[in-house]
């Protein structure tokens, strides 16, 4: 058992803080497959206090048996010290801040990954969530923002002094974006100059990587991102691997329910012409996993004509015919 703070983990494998990934219904399903901890998608802190209707979606709770992760996102200490009271009064677990995210328009803004380049400040922010709730905080970040500032290690010290309980390095720079390889062993910098636990993440897809990346890092443990879309039990999967956790290997019938009961919760949430955009990107992530996983030839045409569809009862119903005539294959 992994602890953070005073919550209980399973084991330290996490799925990843995805914007329009990560959304409920997705970590619904990760979690009904035994994913020991998933992480909301990032969440600003000034917008979950207006209650702007498309962030306080991301940060809704998947009722799940884990831990209740939001992750926070911002530059202003007293929006992130807000943000963290209220994802506490919404019944988080644990508080994510993000350091980590590339994308311009979030660096662009001066958040995420650009926050490296101040430590100063990124220390303000840390003490300011830390201050907003009686929750443990844990801090995401990357590399540093460039290969000339390599920073993560110093970062790290700032949050564990400011009472951060855990730090998740994803092992590139900002300005390699998703470029290349993720370099694991650079974050055992970071591993030997804390005494908090450490999580790997980048390039993690299944259980030879997550091994891979824990030897070359020192680190504690993994978070996953872009391995698990598609395959929402390959949290648990890479979970028993290394720590042994229970997993039963799902069948082709409970991994083609899964998506039909994602589908459904996605209309759910957003309503049906939204939530069957939503969740086009993990029909079609689906479908490609499914597809490589048993060894069938990869149909784009498929996958196309689905997410071309704009009911639920057409791409539930047109779910169940392509991947039900290849279900005997399985």
């Amino acid at each position: 058992m992994f602890r953070i703070g005073d919550v209980q983990i399973a084991a330290p494998v996490f799925l990843a803080p995805m914007s329009g990934v990560t959304d409920a219904p997705a970590r619904t399903e990760a979690d009904r497959f035994g994913a020991p901890a998933v992480v909301t998608e990032m969440v600003a802190g000034s917008e979950l206090a207006r209650e702007k209707v498309d962030f306080v979606r991301r940060a809704a709770p998947h009722n799940g048996s884990g831990p209740f992760i939001i992750q926070l996102a911002g530059r202003e200490p007293e929006w992130m010290r807000i943000g963290a009271e209220l994802s506490e009064a919404a019944g988080a677990d644990i508080i994510d801040i993000n350091m980590g995210c590339p994308a311009k328009k979030v660096t662009g803004g001066q958040s995420g990954c650009a926050l490296m380049r101040e430590p100063g400040l990124a220390r303000q922010l840390i003490a300011a969530t830390v201050a907003g709730t009686k929750r443990p905080v844990t801090v995401k970040m990357r590399l540093g923002w460039d290969d000339g500032s390599l920073n993560a290690p110093e970062i790290a010290r700032i949050a564990e002094g400011e009472g951060a309980q855990m730090v998740t390095v994803h092992g590139r720079t900002r300005m390699q974006f998703y470029d290349g390889h993720a370099n694991w062993s650079r974050i055992a910098a970071v591993v030997e100059g804390i005494d908090l636990p450490v999580i790997a993440n980048g390039d993690i897809v299944d259980a030879a990587s997550a091994q891979t990346a824990m030897t070359e890092s020192g680190a504690t443990g993994v978070m996953v991102g872009r391995g698990a879309t598609g395959r929402p039990w390959r949290l648990a999967e890479i979970s028993h691997a290394l720590f042994g956790t229970p997993y039963s290997a799902p069948t082709a019938e409970q991994k083609l329910e899964s998506l039909l009961a994602q589908i459904r919760a996605s209309v759910a949430l957003y309503d049906e012409k939204l939530g069957v955009r939503v969740v086009r990107k993990h029909v079609a992530a689906f479908v490609d996993a499914w597809c490589e996983d048993y060894g069938l030839p990869m149909i784009p045409e498929t996958r196309v004509a689905l997410c071309k569809l704009d009911s639920a009862e057409a791409l539930l119903d047109g779910v169940q015919a392509a991947l039900g005539n290849w279900k005997a294959a399985a």
